[in-house]
């Protein structure tokens, strides 16, 4: 229900864990051992006691991204890009040479910052997708 808002989250460097296994007493559970913040547009959560929560008003991510923000106080331009947004590792640098043969060639010749993920080992490095996410970001007013 709220994996857009999740992967934006990620955009802008927060620690997030989201899946269908976090559901009820579960994601409750799971809060609490990592002292986490649930954010939810389940409104029977609230009944079973949940440790610090967020209801989210919105159908719309970028008003559930906006409303994150606001409500956490968060510098969305702080950490930009610097998680994996499939699977929340820290990204780590990684040297130009070292992803001649894992990327494209065009995008070895085009670009000089590469960064990776150590859990699932995507590339990521900062095209035109990186400047849309930037545009996005303020499209959404959080720039």
């Amino acid at each position: 229900m709220l994996g857009r808002l999740a992967k934006w989250l990620r955009v802008i460097g927060q620690d997030v864990i989201y899946g269908a296994h976090l559901s009820g007493y579960g994601l409750i559970h799971a809060a609490r051992k990592d002292n986490r913040l649930i954010l939810t547009r389940d409104r029977g959560l609230k009944k079973k006691q949940p440790s610090e929560l967020i209801f989210i008003e919105s159908n719309d991510y970028r008003e559930q991204l906006r409303q994150v923000v606001q409500a956490c106080r968060l510098q969305p331009l702080g950490r930009l890009f610097s998680r994996c947004l499939d699977c929340n590792s820290q990204l780590q640098p990684r040297a130009k040479d070292s992803v001649k043969e894992i990327v494209p060639p065009y995008v070895f010749s085009t670009q000089n910052t590469f960064h990776w993920c150590p859990q699932c080992q995507r590339i990521y490095w900062p095209a035109t997708h990186y400047e849309r996410m930037v545009e996005e970001l303020k499209k959404f007013g959080l720039t």
